[in-house]
């Protein structure tokens, strides 16, 4: 296994596929889950002739099950030490759910040059909390719920999401993949409780405003309309009008985990915005 040791002794698993030269697309995954996540969209941009880059978050997968640093200011550190020891330049970031926030804070710090676009694939920023500047966020007690199911008994939790809104499969007419239920939970299981739990606070309580702000590079947002995790309402609608680079692409009764139930349209508008073309 390829794994990186940052600067606080933590050992982070990344996977490292195709030509060294080849412009390189990093992967972020969301919470709790690893870079197994992107498999599909692995396979997909390597056979493009990519170089395809992705990490397991730490506390997440492979990585060490860390008690500290389960924050975005620490998560984007990673993505940083790990761009500079693969000596990633001109790379796009695609990053869904938690890790397009990690994405975004990692873009809006990275040192010139490393950087090409990002994507974010239904994606917390600019904060999922409700506050007084956010107000349509989400209430406190949907993340305490969180928590609190997660302490209580975190195998069945982790069956339950995405057994349900995950991927919409909790919608009358959806096609339920058990694979995908199995593979959603086996990936969760492999990380740490305590940087699951920790991340709960990150992901919903992080605003992302001056990093949306900060970042020149494009940004494509991708976000489905019937995504039950991150609204879109609360999330890309207005994420969309704080970035000076940024365009929108929506999904009529798309779910959160869309790239997995849809790959093939998910990659095709990917492709696309890499290379520079109209979406469809």
């Amino acid at each position: 296994m390829a794994t990186l040791t940052v600067k606080d002794g933590t050992r982070l698993f990344y996977k490292d596929w195709g030509p060294r030269d080849a412009q390189p697309i990093v992967f972020h995954h969301g919470w709790p889950l690893s870079s197994d996540d992107w498999d599909n969209q692995m396979l997909f941009f390597l056979a493009k002739g990519y170089r395809v880059v992705a990490h397991d978050r730490r506390g997440h997968g492979r990585s060490d099950q860390t008690d500290t640093g389960n924050e975005m200011d620490t998560y984007a550190a990673d993505v940083a030490e790990l761009a500079d020891a693969l000596d990633l330049k001109n790379a796009v970031h695609i990053g869904h759910s938690t890790g397009g926030g990690e994405v975004i804070r990692y873009v809006a710090r990275s040192t010139p040059g490393r950087v090409a676009k990002a994507v974010l694939l239904g994606a917390v920023p600019p904060i999922m909390l409700a506050t007084e500047r956010y107000p349509g966020g989400l209430p406190m007690s949907i993340f305490d719920g969180f928590r609190e199911a997660l302490s209580r008994n975190r195998a069945q939790f982790f069956l339950d999401v995405p057994s349900g809104p995950f991927y919409g499969f909790n919608r009358d007419a959806a096609e339920v993949s058990e694979g995908l239920i199995r593979n959603w939970w086996r990936q969760g299981m492999m990380g740490g409780t305590k940087a699951h739990y920790d991340c709960i606070t990150a992901f919903s309580e992080t605003d992302f405003t001056e990093d949306l702000q900060a970042v020149t590079v494009p940004v494509l947002l991708m976000h489905g309309e019937d995504d039950q995790v991150v609204p879109i309402e609360a999330s890309a609608r207005i994420a969309v009008k704080l970035l000076p680079n940024g365009a929108l692409k929506t999904y009529p009764g798309l779910s959160h985990g869309m790239f997995a139930t849809h790959p093939d349209l998910i990659n095709a508008d990917l492709l696309a915005f890499i290379k520079g073309e109209n979406l469809a």
